[in-house]
């Protein structure tokens, strides 16, 4: 385990630094600039003002050696400065980081246990009714864009029942901690949780149930069967221990790109994440912000590869012999 940590940890630094020059590259083929916003919303047309701003932010050097600087401040945790937000980037991230790991990890959590459980009781009624039903309706999520989910969901409980709010993270006036204060920030996340989590249920469902067939033929299921065992104590202790690892895999390839879904969600709910932080830094070519988000979502996307791999030697050993 400590030669797998000992690898990632060698793999990591060369990714970050490959990921820092594409997007510092991408950013400057962008047209367009944050100085050019910037000047406009202050209305400054004078050009000695605007080389000022430009030699103030760094914008009149070499891009070679606005890059490297970029690299050297990124390696001391220092990101840049948002002129839009009026902080470091780094801040401007942080304040909006436990909103979007909230809605993160609960979409996920979501997914993961409804999808693996409806796999599997789709694998364990294969060619029945209910196996049908099931596949059915996560074609129907899988095919479906999360704003959709998200915008038809809002219709029928929020407009429709009024049993959940529409939008934001906590209701203006209520109760901001304790018990109240959880139950209110619930309600708000309970329908981009479920817009975000759907389509990732469906994926899992799809998986799981190929997984759970796929390793009821296995010969060592075979034996269990002709042990003697009943047929829950065969699914449970042999095949959906097995079954699990294309899953598990699929949930930390996921865990990279959920970020990529929570953008148009927490644009739908108007969550006040990362996703939308990042929409508005694009909209506003914010991007130092863009270029920040990017780079710690790549550290954010190894580390959690990393903690795949080490779930993957705890459900199966013999993957450490190999």
């Amino acid at each position: 385990m400590k030669s797998l940590l000992f690898r990632r940890v060698r793999q990591v630094i060369p990714l970050i630094l490959a990921v820092i020059v594409l997007n510092f590259v991408l950013i400057q083929l962008a047209p367009g600039s944050f100085l050019d916003v910037m000047s406009s919303d202050a209305q400054i047309t004078d050009p000695v003002m605007i080389e000022r701003m430009r030699a103030t932010y760094g914008m009149d050097q070499p891009v070679y050696v606005q890059l490297l600087k970029y690299i050297g401040s990124v390696a001391t945790l220092d990101l840049g400065y948002s002129y839009r937000q009026n902080m470091p980037v780094l801040d401007a991230i942080l304040s909006r980081l436990p909103a979007t790991l909230l809605l993160m990890f609960t979409s996920i959590a979501l997914a993961f246990v409804a999808g693996s459980a409806a796999g599997v009781l789709a694998a364990a009624r294969v060619r029945t009714a209910w196996d049908n039903t099931v596949s059915t309706i996560a074609l129907l999520f899988f095919a479906a864009p999360g704003f959709w989910l998200g915008i038809m969901l809002t219709i029928l409980f929020s407009v429709q029942l009024g049993w959940l709010p529409v939008g934001g993270m906590r209701t203006v006036g209520a109760a901001t901690d304790g018990l109240a204060g959880a139950i209110d920030v619930a309600r708000h996340l309970a329908l981009p949780a479920i817009s975000l989590g759907l389509f990732y249920a469906a994926t899992y469902t799809r998986v799981m149930r190929a997984s759970v067939l796929e390793v009821a033929r296995l010969d060592f299921v075979r034996a269990a069967r002709a042990r003697g065992l009943r047929g829950t104590q065969v699914l449970w202790r042999h095949t959906v221990r097995n079954a699990l690892l294309p899953v598990v895999t699929l949930l930390g390839l996921q865990l990279g790109t959920v970020l990529g879904g929570a953008i148009s969600v927490e644009a739908v709910f108007g969550w006040p994440g990362i996703g939308s932080l990042l929409l508005d830094s694009v909209m506003s070519r914010d991007y130092p912000v863009v270029l920040g988000i990017m780079v710690l979502s790549s550290v954010f996307t190894l580390l959690i590869n990393t903690v795949v791999d080490l779930a993957y030697l705890k459900l199966d050993p013999r993957i450490l012999a190999r």
